[in-house]
């Protein structure tokens, strides 16, 4: 995949700047998602979207995955 076929997410490389995106500590959207829906950090969440994407399906396994195991 291209650099212009990516999708475009708010904090995301390459994405439009824009007044309405969501500016709340800076945090991308999926992040926010993710802390808030789960027993992660924000910074565990931004580092397992770092390593796995923004799907947001997978991330929520992902997480059940790491808080069974801690």
């Amino acid at each position: 995949m291209r650099k212009s076929e990516l999708p475009h997410r708010p904090g995301a490389a390459g994405a439009p700047s824009s007044d309405d995106l969501p500016t709340k500590g800076g945090d991308d959207p999926d992040v926010r998602f993710l802390a808030e829906n789960t027993d992660l950090s924000p910074r565990q969440a931004r580092e397992l979207i770092r390593e796995h994407g923004h799907d947001r399906g997978k991330l929520l396994e992902i997480a059940r995955t790491m808080k069974a195991e801690g």
